[in-house]
Order: C-alpha cells, then sequence, then structure tokens
C-alpha cells in the first residue's frame, strides 16, 4: 500500500485561493497590501479628523482694550503678541483650570491669555442679532461718553460685554431698560432650546426667594440700548451716557431730567434759522416704570428772540420710542405731528397722535375717542349728580 503524499504548503495556499475565488497571495504582497490598507485607513481618518476640525473650531473674542499673549503661564513669560478688542481668536488649548487659554491670533500669533479677557461665542452672536435688528431703528436722543465704557450684551452689571466705548464716543439712545442692580444676571437664551415650562415647584422656590427676608434690597438702574458709530447695538449704563440737548433748551428743563428732543419745525429770525422742539422729560432718578412723565413743546417767538411754551402735558406715564411724521388736515393742510405711547392701567401701551399747527398743537382724535376735555366734563357733572 503507497503513502498517501501530505500537500505542500504552496500547494494548500492554491488550494484555499481556488476556494476562495481569489489569486494566490505571497506572504511578501500580502504585507504590502496590509501596508497600504494601514496608510489609506490613516489618511482617511486624518480627513475626517480635519473636516470636523474646521466645523468644531472654538473661538472667542477679545473683550478689553487690548492683552498680551504670554509664551507660556508663569510669573516671568516673554510676549508673543498681542490682541485687540474685538477681535476673534482661535482657542487651541484650555488649562483644567480655565484661568488660561492657548489662542492664535488674526495674524498667526500663538499664546496664552487670560480666559477673563474674552468673550464667548454666544455673546458675539447677540451683539450679531442686535445690530441686525437696530440697523434702522430711529434714534431717540443722542449721547457721548466721558470716560471709556463698557457695551453689554444684556442689560445689568454682570452680564457679558465685548466691546468699549471709547472716551468722547457719540451713540445714538435707541431704548432704555430698567434691572435691579442686586438681582441674579440676566441670561442668553438658547436659539435652539425651546423654554421650559416652569411646574408647580418652580413657583414656590421663587416664592420663598421673594420672601427671603435676607436678600439684598432691590436698587434700580437704569440701562441705553446704543449704537455706535459702526453699527455696534448693545447695552450702557444709563449714567456713564451724557445727553446731548440743546443749552437753548436745557435751560427750561426746571429740575428735570430732559429724556429726548425732536426737532418739529425752524422758524426764521433775522438771518438764523430757529428749530422748535418737542421734549420728554422725566424726574431725575433711576428705575421708574415709564420713560417720560411730562412733554413740552418749544416754539420760537421771533420778535422777543426766545424760546415759549406752546404746548405741555404731566403726569404721564410714557415709553418710547416717539414718531415724527406728517399728514394731510383738509383745511389746515399738511402738518407736522407726533405720536406719544401710553401706559394704562393694565401696563398696555397706546398711541396718542398730535398735529403741530405753529405754535398751535392739539390732539388728533381717533375715529369715535373722545377729548380729554369732554371726559373731564363729562365726569365732573356725574360726581355732581351724585
Amino acid at each position: 500500500m503507497s503513502k498517501i503524499q501530505r500537500p505542500t504548503l504552496y500547494q494548500r495556499q492554491q488550494l484555499r485561493a481556488k476556494c476562495l475565488h481569489m489569486r494566490p497571495v505571497s506572504s511578501v504582497r500580502r504585507a504590502a497590501l496590509l501596508l497600504v490598507g494601514i496608510v489609506l485607513s490613516a489618511l482617511v481618518l486624518m480627513a475626517g479628523c480635519s473636516g470636523g476640525g474646521l466645523n468644531d473650531r472654538e473661538y472667542a473674542y477679545v473683550a478689553v482694550t487690548e492683552a498680551s499673549l504670554r509664551d507660556h503661564v508663569a510669573t516671568f513669560y516673554n510676549k508673543t503678541g498681542v490682541v485687540h478688542n474685538g477681535e476673534r481668536l482661535q482657542i487651541l488649548e484650555r488649562m483644567q483650570n480655565k484661568r488660561f487659554v492657548r489662542v492664535r491670533s488674526p495674524r498667526g500669533e500663538v499664546g496664552w491669555v487670560q480666559e477673563r479677557y474674552l468673550a464667548d461665542q454666544a455673546t458675539y452672536d447677540q451683539f450679531q442679532r442686535l445690530a441686525e435688528q437696530f440697523k434702522s431703528a430711529p434714534a431717540q436722543a443722542t449721547a457721548s461718553t466721558e470716560e471709556q465704557v463698557k457695551v453689554h450684551v444684556l442689560p445689568g452689571r454682570k452680564t457679558g460685554y465685548l466691546y468699549l466705548l471709547n472716551e468722547k464716543q457719540k451713540v445714538d439712545m435707541l431704548q432704555r431698560e430698567t434691572v435691579d442692580r442686586n438681582a441674579p444676571p440676566l441670561q442668553l437664551k438658547d436659539e435652539n432650546q425651546d423654554e421650559k415650562p416652569k411646574d408647580a415647584d418652580d413657583n414656590v422656590d421663587e416664592d420663598k426667594t421673594k420672601s427671603d427676608s435676607s436678600a439684598p434690597p432691590a436698587i434700580r438702574e437704569d440701562w441705553w440700548l446704543v449704537r455706535d458709530a459702526q453699527k455696534r447695538v448693545g447695552w450702557v449704563l444709563g449714567r456713564t451716557l451724557y445727553q446731548d440737548v440743546p443749552a437753548s433748551i436745557a435751560e427750561y428743563a426746571e429740575g428735570q431730567r430732559v429724556v429726548a428732543s425732536y426737532p418739529l419745525d425752524e422758524v426764521q429770525d433775522g438771518n438764523n434759522r430757529v428749530p422748535e422742539y418737542l421734549v420728554l422729560l422725566t424726574e431725575n432718578k433711576d428705575g421708574l416704570p415709564y420713560d417720560f412723565s411730562s412733554v413740552r413743546v418749544f416754539t420760537w417767538n421771533a420778535r422777543k428772540h426766545r424760546y415759549e411754551t406752546a404746548y405741555r402735558e404731566r403726569e404721564l406715564a410714557g415709553v418710547l420710542p416717539v414718531t415724527l411724521g406728517r399728514q394731510n388736515f383738509e383745511k389746515e393742510g399738511d402738518l407736522r405731528t407726533f405720536t406719544l405711547r401710553m401706559k394704562g392701567d393694565n401696563g398696555a401701551a397706546h398711541e396718542r397722535t398730535y398735529k403741530f399747527n405753529p405754535p398751535i398743537v392739539r390732539r388728533v382724535l381717533a375715529p369715535g375717542e373722545e377729548s380729554p376735555a369732554h371726559r373731564k366734563a363729562t365726569h365732573a357733572r356725574g360726581k355732581t349728580a351724585r
């Protein structure tokens, strides 16, 4: 009986290749193919990381006048660059204690900077939204700064800020808000997240907080939404702004604060054209629940060369903005108008329109609306009848 010869290694490889419908692969070729596969996998992985990195890069923005970049975090360091207010920096690395971050400037400078000098992306995005929303909003007044002022993303001293207004910089004043200085700071809303409805437990906690006698007393401050020459929009503490009020009008304030003044018309006096004004005034203190409490219209007496009060209305709860316009009144012709917004007893604002036929100011009544004088007379008759 003949001995059965066992297949050689090469024969076994050939047989296996036929079974798998593949060409036989030598050990050298197999190693080469394996190496190529590893290289291709690495390239794909690197490409994926690179693409994700472009989308996932983190940025921050310089919120101080300028800051130095350090080569390392220590008492003694070398300066690797300087970044300036408003510049966008790419964040490369963070320290565990978050006091410093490693960044790259727009000029390619790399170094460490204190995180408190930076504003995050959410703050920058909110400033962009404000600029777009109020780019065409009419100014209610103009003001200037006497010193460098921070521009906040929300009203309040403890809210985030980014831009800085320099000394003597002029801004448009757009709207006013009052904030409790001792209250927790306002927070930016997440645009991608719906507001969570409050449940009963939340209301109980809120009531407990309000009734806590240890809470500091409320100190309300005025904040103004302003727009600078670069069309940047943000909130500034009201007391840091010095409103531009015509000197000829300011002397008639009678101890009140001028909120805003609007030119209504011009009068010829000799060789000069003198403006006539609508002026809003209020008590000289912060935190009031309304923007103005009285209005006056100043007309110019060309014979006596002085301003005179053509119209005055007191004890108002007026809110901004004020709207100026023109309207045709048939026999009176085309007249200038101004519309004021007043808070009602329910807190909702309603409009009152006035026409200016120099030097006379009159209310423009809506269809079916009674004049104030008629309402007062009706009320008086009702009291007499009782």
